[in-house]
């Protein structure tokens, strides 16, 4: 009696074939899942920067020095501050003008903060500007 040998895949090569496509496919499915996280991030960042420069705008054309803050909606929450970096011509102590014949012309330092949450933790964007702001004879 001769042995017939048949042709075909042994079990073991099956089971090994089958652990490499499975290894294959989580990698794939785990890039895949970063890819859509990394692309959600950006759009927030997206989001944020134009929120932000809208702010930087608003508070630039109308400079109130100071710290305000408020919701932005859509999760996100805004911050700006307007702080005076150096003056030109003469004040009192008071911060009035002395001589009523001098332009006083101050840098004002202006930064705007957008923040929201992702996940458990805070992200956010700021930008800084500085803007010149005068005043003449009282």
């Amino acid at each position: 009696m001769t042995a017939r040998r048949q042709r075909g895949f042994t079990l073991l090569e099956v089971v090994v074939a089958l652990v490499i496509a499975g290894l294959a496919l989580a990698t794939v499915f785990r890039a895949a899942a970063e890819n859509s996280r990394a692309t959600l991030a950006a759009a927030h960042y997206q989001e944020a920067t134009s929120r932000a420069r809208s702010h930087l705008d608003a508070a630039t054309a109308n400079l109130m020095p100071g710290d305000h803050d408020g919701d932005d909606g859509g999760g996100y929450r805004w911050r700006t501050l307007a702080v005076a970096t150096d003056t030109t011509g003469k004040r009192d102590t008071a911060g009035r003008q002395e001589a009523s014949d001098s332009l006083v012309v101050t840098l004002y330092t202006v930064t705007v903060w957008i923040s929201w949450r992702e996940g458990a933790s805070t992200r956010s964007v700021h930008l800084t500007t500085e803007r010149l702001l005068t005043s003449g004879p009282s």
